[in-house]
């Protein structure tokens, strides 16, 4: 249980607060999803889904609270309603639908497997949260729900405003090596997930960038050109497996940070097959993280040659933390400055800041 939810829970159930956690799976699941508060948290920001169930609570509070009688007989909030409303919290700008039609219920069920109702009642475009859910024996626990939620966002606005901050305060620095190893710090297995996507594009595209090419379709129309990276989207995007992509080269990137090597196959076939490069958070070497990939699909491919195929060969590089960092300390002072921006600008653009 972290901590802001302990408080709260204290605060409104003084000796009974473990006992209404114990007994409530809507704000075991909330507190499930919100390690981004802390530093080491792997997991991102779960906005889409806290964000979905906060939609509702929202409304349901206004109109519902301690009423079951009449909520039962409720028919649900409107989506068209509910996607405003959550568009318009802090990070919820470029938020997509998915959660609110299925995410939250598919992963809510998966936690709990002895629970037999979904969290999130949908009819005919209509949405509502299960009663059983809202009440913990005769207890109406959605306002402290609420609370839990409204905490976490503002935590998350104050680690946000610290670290645009701490970049800008960077920027000014005059000592490079200082820069430098304050950027290394930043990278880590443990490191935000956003962070460590918006670090990584910084560092490659300012290492590619001295890199020259020569391209055309013959000898006589030969041209060179410097690799240029382009990040795709945003850390949350549901982009089908790209977050960089190079020019003129074409290839593709995807960081990830996790070491289920299942979905590193999801990856490749949403793409399908095309090679791709996994920017990985670890501090594993690449040639441990190949083996492991390699061993992984040898053993999905059950003796099949062309699945192990298709597999290996659209894996172009694996690029870890060591190879960032080393990277990272092979830029030179302009170069530097030139990454310091570029995470400014990005981290802002996640935030909304620009």
């Amino acid at each position: 249980m972290k901590d802001f939810i302990k408080e709260i829970l204290e605060e409104n159930f003084n000796d009974k607060f473990q006992y209404i956690y114990d007994n409530s799976p809507l704000i075991e699941y909330l507190d499930s999803k919100m390690g981004a508060i802390y530093g080491n948290a792997k997991s991102r920001r779960s906005l889409a889904n806290i964000y979905a169930i906060y939609s509702i609570l929202y409304f349901y509070v206004k109109e519902y609270y301690e009423r079951p009688d009449e909520y039962k007989k409720f028919l649900g909030y409107d989506y068209t309603k509910l996607f405003n409303f959550y568009r318009g919290l802090y990070g919820g700008e470029k938020l997509q639908n998915h959660a609110l039609n299925s995410r939250v219920n598919g992963e809510f069920a998966n936690k709990f497997k002895n629970e037999t109702k979904e969290l999130i009642v949908i009819n005919d475009g209509r949405y509502a949260l299960h009663i059983s859910y809202l009440y913990v024996g005769n207890i109406d626990i959605s306002e402290v729900a609420v609370k839990i939620i409204e905490k976490y966002i503002h935590l998350l606005q104050e680690k946000d405003s610290q670290l645009v901050c701490d970049i800008k305060e960077l920027i000014k620095l005059d000592n490079y090596d200082a820069k430098k190893k304050k950027i290394d710090s930043f990278m880590n297995e443990q490191s935000e997930a956003r962070m460590f996507e918006i670090i990584s594009y910084a560092i490659l595209k300012n290492h590619y960038k001295k890199t020259k090419i020569y391209i055309g379709y013959n000898l006589e129309n030969l041209k060179q050109e410097y690799l240029t990276l382009y990040k795709t989207g945003r850390t949350n995007a549901n982009d089908g497996g790209i977050d960089f992509v190079m020019r003129p080269l074409g290839r593709f990137f995807q960081v990830t940070e996790v070491n289920n090597y299942n979905k590193y196959l999801l990856d490749i076939d949403k793409v399908l097959h095309f090679p791709i490069t996994f920017v990985v958070k670890t501090l594993k070497s690449k040639e441990k993280i190949k083996q492991e990939i390699d061993e992984f699909i040898e053993q999905k491919s059950g003796d099949m040659e062309m699945i192990k195929n298709k597999y290996k060969k659209a894996i172009e590089e694996i690029i870890t933390i060591n190879e960032l960092k080393l990277w990272l300390y092979e830029l030179d002072d302009c170069e530097i400055d030139v990454l310091l921006r570029d995470i400014d600008y990005y981290y802002r653009m996640e935030l909304n800041l620009l």
